[in-house]
């Protein structure tokens, strides 16, 4: 049987992204390439945020996590408060699930701080812990292992690895190049950039 598509690509086109066609169905998916080549921006295509220029996204109903943590306008933000805020737009939120990634990223005792004072792999778990908890359908990662410790690495691999065996949700992660967690995971699609 045929996995349902999520996500079509067609034509898609802005700044360096030009003629995209490419299909998501669930499971793991990558979008790799070089410094420029559109990788953040086509996450943003795929969350909503952005209009192509040209072409078109064919996407089924549903929620769709793309929450970047690194914006500055929300360095005065509460965590907890920056993670509740979220929570309603994701009605399959899991929160049994987001308090056990808190106290395995090491993260609850962050919870109750304002952003700025979270460093950026702090910022980063915080976004995963979302991502994994929210239930979505379409969960968009942009490196989801930079600045984390090994252990925060290791428990992004087995979320990825559960990720990537999902019949209902997409999981799309964006980096330079596949990174070898993904290495011998079965890839649903790999969008390659080019550098």
């Amino acid at each position: 049987m045929t996995a349902p598509v999520l996500l079509r690509l067609i034509d898609l086109g802005l700044g360096p992204l030009r003629g995209l066609n490419a299909a998501l169905p669930p499971g793991l998916s990558a979008i790799t390439g070089g410094e420029g080549c559109g990788k953040t921006l086509l996450l943003r295509l795929l969350a909503g945020e952005l209009a192509p220029a040209q072409g078109r996204i064919e996407r089924q109903q549903g929620p769709v996590w793309y929450a970047p943590t690194d914006d500055p306008a929300d360095d005065a933000v509460v965590a907890a408060d920056w993670l509740a805020a979220r929570r309603p737009h994701h009605a399959r939120w899991d929160q049994a699930l987001a308090d056990n990634l808190a106290d395995a990223l090491d993260l609850a005792q962050h919870l109750p701080k304002p952003l700025y004072m979270l460093s950026r792999g702090s910022r980063r778990k915080l976004g995963l812990l979302g991502a994994a908890a929210s239930g979505a359908e379409l969960v968009l990662l942009d490196q989801p292992w930079a600045a984390l410790d090994a252990r925060s690495c290791r428990l992004v691999d087995e979320l990825l690895t559960e990720a990537a065996d999902s019949p209902r949700s997409a999981w799309v992660v964006a980096d330079y190049a596949l990174p070898p967690a993904l290495a011998d995971l079965p890839l649903a699609a790999h969008i390659a950039l080019g550098d």
